[in-house]
């Protein structure tokens, strides 16, 4: 499969990409200390080799310390000085090794014209190489002369469109690189296309009694199906922070002196702004409360599953929802500096991280291609002076091009990855990320996170055996007016008490309950201090009447099925098992507890999180994080491995290379297992594509493989690595998990 081709449909012109130097300057981030930051998106940028000459070029821009380019987002991040230097020409640079270069656009979402354009060049080469197939079979088969010719034209007119317009990302990803003195393997195979096009239709003109259009067609189609999946895995990683900008509103209403609302946009919003922040509505930016209180679900930064009540004074982080009243808030740092924007830069920075695999397999393909180009050079010249027959010298290196394509070499790992994530899909684990197969088996400590990863994340009545059906009845009167989480747990339990007393004027106050009137009492849910006269009750929750207590209510979450069986399972195996989580140290230390875990954090928050993982892995650890909520995404995208339940944030699962469907964890072991038996084929795939090409090259050098026989060569080896790859779905089901286990609770 090609790595290096430009994306079909894909056309960026100069005037979009255009922007000064200065321009560029001004869009740039400071660091401190003289260092500033750009961010430059790189449409063209497909592959390993793209990303050592992007990388290489800027290095050696003057002022510039550091460039790291980004292969999911295609961009790149350049660190530079402006103290000694001017603004240096980034784009400029770019340009000179035939890179078109602009700023990132805040539009990351939209229709994928990109993978539409793929698949149908996809449908085209598909169509064209399986008609020419089946009139070659006749051909085969014996066809008179006459019908052969007609056979051979009919081939010519379908093979038009598969090579000219299925294959022309190819001729262009090969052509801006020769073009700029470099090269990729997209040079071969382009010239091994054409050539086979071009010998066919000589052979076809000439009354030739075979024509090798198959050869060129079916060769384009394998590429682009590679490319397709290719394209697949970097938008799914590419939405991470897609999702993450969703939850961030576009504007807000800026609070004038004379009291009048004017809308701005994000861009615009500066510190000192007063806002106001609506029911319903995401905060914009970091900032204080300046006039009013309100109840937030700061799940986007803690992961905590209950709201917090925010005062006059209280601060207010980018992200979180307002579920209460109305307020006004003093913000205290631009967007671009927020809670959220800094979340995001954690999430691409880690993104920009090199795997192992990829390297060496980026060093293989950089050798592939002046090696083939030089033996089939060589194949040419040696024919052509040993028969005097341009035709048989130019069939010979033909067939050294096509046969050693790296099709069976490209699929030696990307099947078995497609195979494993069918695999695991059935068994409830969907892949997001290809490349985290690799690194899953280096893994030796994990990570969880707390609230819906270890939890099912939804607050549960823990003490119903000492409230009294009365006292649970008036609760849930007042409970069934709010969507507050306790309130439902409340409503919940109260499910067998029947119908519940009709409260009147049931007020809900932000941050601290709801009260309501039955006759002439006043009835209180919420926190203690609200709803005592005096204080004295450890609880939380607290109903009472005229401000004396009535039911102290206290709350748990459920353990998530398979959570013990898990940890207790990773210990044997010889894993480390970490808790982190932006909850309650109480709550933390709850299911630290139950599930026997001794190392356990609690009130982190994401940058702290991100800093423990990266304390791990510089201690040598490789760490997987489990977790869900959007506030655990740059954990995740730090960790060497990622994963989430279906029942994350979108950011959250967005973020992870893996998420888990339904309740049961006990899938993680399986998840292990299942990656095990793949690399064990990996290993093989790749020793059968070698020693194809061991044997096949010398064969075809020697003359003794036509075009056509080069072809179906490289399409066999290209299957049997399939093949290969399929006995990973010989077992359905790994023996450790069952799935009919019962939910445990704390």
């Amino acid at each position: 499969m090609s790595c290096c081709s430009a994306e079909i449909g894909l056309d960026i012109s100069l005037s979009r990409t255009g922007c000064s130097a200065d321009e560029l300057a001004i869009a740039s981030r400071d660091l401190g200390n003289g260092l500033r930051q750009s961010v430059l998106s790189i449409p063209a940028m497909h592959c390993a080799a793209c990303i050592g000459a992007v990388e290489t070029a800027l290095v050696g821009v003057p002022g510039v310390e550091r460039a790291r380019a980004n292969l999911s987002l295609r961009r790149v991040t350049i660190d530079w000085r402006r103290d000694r230097h001017p603004a240096p020409d980034l784009l400029g640079a770019l340009a000179a090794i035939g890179y078109q270069a602009h700023l990132p656009t805040a539009e990351i979402d939209g229709d994928d014209k990109v993978l539409t354009g793929l698949v149908r060049a996809l449908a085209v080469a598909g169509f064209c190489s399986m008609n020419i197939m089946l009139l070659s079979v006749s051909v085969w088969a014996g066809a008179d002369a006459a019908t052969r010719q007609t056979f051979h034209a009919v081939s010519a007119l379908l093979a038009l469109p598969a090579v000219f317009y299925s294959g022309a990302g190819f001729y262009r990803s090969a052509w801006q690189a020769l073009s700029h003195r470099r090269t990729n393997m997209d040079v071969p195979i382009s010239v091994g296309i054409l050539l086979t096009f071009a010998l066919s239709l000589y052979d076809t003109i000439t009354d030739a009694p075979h024509a090798y259009f198959e050869a060129a067609t079916s060769l384009i189609f394998v590429l682009l199906i590679g490319r397709v999946l290719d394209h697949a895995m970097r938008r799914k990683a590419r939405s991470a922070i897609a999702a993450l900008t969703r939850l961030i509103p576009r504007g807000a209403s800026v609070v004038q002196p004379d009291g009048r609302l004017d809308y701005v946009e994000l861009a615009e919003i500066k510190a000192g702004m007063r806002l106001a922040i609506a029911t319903g509505e995401r905060v914009p930016t970091d900032g204080v409360v300046d006039d009013g209180s309100a109840e937030l679900d700061a799940a986007l930064i803690t992961g905590e599953s209950l709201g917090r009540s925010v005062r006059a004074g209280g601060s207010v982080r980018a992200g979180e929802l307002n579920l209460g009243n109305a307020f006004v808030l003093s913000a205290t740092a631009a967007p671009a500096d927020s809670t959220v924007a800094e979340m995001t830069r954690m999430i691409e920075a880690a993104e920009n991280g090199r795997w192992h695999f990829r390297r060496l397999a980026d060093r293989a393909a950089s050798l592939y291609a002046p090696v083939i180009h030089s033996l089939a050079a060589l194949a040419f010249v040696a024919w052509f002076l040993a028969t005097g027959s341009l035709h048989t010298a130019l069939s010979v290196s033909v067939a050294v091009l096509i046969i050693t394509c790296p099709c069976a070499l490209g699929l030696a790992v990307p099947m078995v990855q497609v195979v494993l994530a069918r695999r695991l899909f059935e068994r409830g684990v969907m892949a997001t990320d290809a490349s985290a197969f690799e690194r899953l088996r280096e893994i030796d400590t994990i990570v969880f996170d707390k609230t819906g990863t270890l939890t099912t994340g939804m607050p549960r009545l823990a003490n119903l055996a000492a409230i009294a059906p009365e006292a649970l009845g008036l609760a849930a009167g007042l409970s069934r007016s709010s969507s507050h989480p306790v309130a439902c747990a409340i409503a919940a339990a109260a499910i067998s008490t029947g119908a519940p007393p009709a409260f009147a004027d049931i007020r809900e106050e932000a941050g601290v309950g709801l009260e309501g009137r039955l006759g002439d009492d006043l009835y209180r849910l919420g926190r203690a201090e609200w709803t005592l006269s005096a204080q004295d009750t450890s609880a939380t929750t607290v109903l009472s009447k005229n401000g004396e207590a009535v039911a102290d209510f206290h709350f748990s979450e459920d353990i998530r099925r398979g959570a013990r069986d898990l940890v207790r399972t990773l210990k044997d195996r010889g894993v480390d098992v970490i808790l982190l989580s932006g909850d309650s140290r109480q709550a933390v230390e709850t299911v630290a507890a139950a599930l026997g875990i001794a190392d356990r954090r609690a009130r982190l928050l994401p940058a702290e999180k991100v800093q423990a993982v990266k304390d791990l892995q510089a201690a040598g650890r490789r760490v997987l994080m489990i977790g869900d909520g959007i506030n655990d995404a740059p954990a995740l995208r730090a960790a060497d491995v990622s994963m989430a339940p279906t029942s994350a944030s979108d950011v959250g699962r967005s973020a992870a290379d893996f998420v888990f469907l339904g309740n049961d964890l006990r899938v993680v072991t399986g998840l292990f297992d299942s990656v095990e038996r793949a690399a064990r084929l990996i290993r093989q795939n790749f020793a059968l594509a070698f020693g194809y090409n061991a044997v096949a090259l010398p064969i075809a050098f020697a003359g003794y493989v036509t075009p056509l026989i080069a072809a179906l060569a490289m399409s066999s080896s290209s299957v049997l690595v399939v093949v290969n790859a399929l006995r990973l779905r010989m077992r359905t089901r790994p023996e450790n998990v069952e799935f009919s286990v019962a939910e445990s609770s704390i």
